[in-house]
């Protein structure tokens, strides 16, 4: 069965190999995720799971939310995402989903939402290299440069690299290494950067490209 958790990303370190080599690692605190819904392909036309992360008390919850927890006899959750997975069905409801789930070795998609840069320029957003500041370039050394002819088409096209919203959006990286499980810190260590700032939520799940 497919693997799924929800954790919150604590930071970067690195660990050493046996033969004195550094890993970097982004340490995240993976669950505890409860189980707080099951669909399936007879009921609702597809197979997965609803896990919940971060306990909060009931009184920070609307009554539908807090109603839904009191139902199932699960404690209340600040976060709650799906994934879908193959034989849901035989996943109970309340079952306690942990960072043990995984185990070193294991190749995993992580995906977050990266950090929000605010409106950037060019250079910063897209990597553009600015003009030469020399006499004659004039007060645009780091501007966008030619928008494109001028009669003919008489307009920008879409998709055009300008300047914008940079970041504040979802990423997923790939293929990332499961370096270390802590069972009792509740916390994996992956190979790498994740998406995200510190104390940002993640999912973590079985990759989905070999």
């Amino acid at each position: 069965m497919n693997k799924a958790i929800i954790g919150r990303k604590l930071g970067m370190t690195q660990l050493f190999t046996q033969d004195g080599k550094v890993i970097p690692v982004t340490v995240i605190e993976a669950g505890p995720c409860p189980v707080v819904q099951v669909k399936t392909l007879e009921k609702d036309g597809y197979s997965a799971i609803k896990l919940g992360f971060d306990q909060v008390d009931e009184k920070v919850l609307n009554k539908p939310e807090a109603g839904l927890f009191k139902k199932i006899g699960v404690p209340a959750q600040k976060v709650l995402k799906e994934f879908r997975i193959d034989g849901a069905e035989s996943v109970e409801v309340g079952t306690v989903i942990t960072c043990d789930t995984f185990a070193a070795g294991d190749k995993v998609d992580v995906s977050g939402v990266s950090k929000g840069h605010g409106f950037t320029g060019v250079i910063k957003r897209w990597n553009h290299h600015r003009l030469k500041e020399t006499h004659g370039v004039g007060p645009v050394h780091r501007e966008v440069g030619s928008m494109g002819a001028i009669r003919n088409p008489s307009r920008v096209f879409k998709g055009k690299k300008m300047a914008g919203q940079y970041g504040h959006e979802n990423v997923t990286v790939l293929n990332l290494e499961v370096v270390k499980v802590d069972k009792e810190r509740t916390a994996i260590l992956v190979k790498g950067a994740v998406p995200g700032a510190v104390k940002s939520i993640v999912t973590l799940r079985n990759i989905v490209k070999a």
